[in-house]
Parts: structure tokens; sequence; C-alpha cells
């Protein structure tokens, strides 16, 4: 695959961060946001100028940001595990599924989602899934 085609079908493509914040900021709030990306520039003094200036300097958060734009705001089915494994920007989104209307988010799924989040985490870090779990025992 030639890289002029690479990135055609993601809407990430060519879009600055700050105008990928805005258009979420403005549909969603700072409010939800920081419920569902758990970002502490979301919550304490949210300003589109200092959220930019942590997401250029982080990248997991700017992906997390990336990822949210791509699955809740535009809607897109979630990536293939191979895809998964690569960037927001990097991803190729397939050429019959285009954007849609933002998905309707709450902050009772939001919690709903944290609860189960944590609770993976929680399944993960405990027992067999952890070889780290029973040491020095």
């Amino acid at each position: 695959m030639n890289t002029e085609n690479k990135y055609l079908n993601n809407p990430l493509h060519g879009l600055k961060l700050e105008t990928l914040l805005t258009e979420i900021v403005d549909h969603y709030g700072w409010e939800i946001l920081h419920a569902y990306l758990n970002l502490k520039c979301f919550k304490t003094k949210p300003s589109i100028a200092s959220s930019i200036k942590f997401l250029k300097k982080t990248d997991w958060a700017r992906e997390k940001v990336e990822a949210f734009y791509l699955y809740q705001f535009k809607n897109l089915p979630r990536a293939d595990s191979e895809q998964f494994q690569l960037p927001p920007r990097e991803r190729i989104v397939s050429a019959h599924h285009k954007p849609g209307k933002p998905k309707e988010l709450s902050f009772e799924d939001a919690e709903r989602l944290r609860q189960k989040k944590a609770k993976k985490s929680r399944e993960r870090s405990s027992g067999s899934a952890n070889p780290w779990a029973n040491w020095g025992k």
C-alpha cells in the first residue's frame, strides 16, 4: 500500500490537535471528557491551550483522546486487534466505514465503564494472572 493512500480514511489524518480538542469540548464539555478519559487537564482549570500543551508532551494521553475522538465522537467501529496495536493516527479505517453522529454519553455510563475497568484491573493484579502476587509469601 502506498503512503498517500494509507491514511485516506482516517478522520485524524491532517487534523490538528487543537481542532480535534475544540470539536469534542464543544460537543461534550470538559466534565464528560474528564469522566470518560480521567485526565487531570480536563478537570483542573481546563482550557484548550493547557490541554494541548499537556497532550503534545504525553503520547499515551494524546492517543487516549484521539481514540475517544474516533470511537465516541466519530462513532466508528472499534479497530480490529491488528489495528488496535497502532496509535490512532496510524490506524486504517475500512473504506466502507464512514464517521457517524457522536455517541450520546452520560456520567452514569462513564461511571459504569470506570467500575468495569477497575474490576478488570483488580482481576489482573490478583491470582494467577499476576506472577508476582505470591512473591515473598
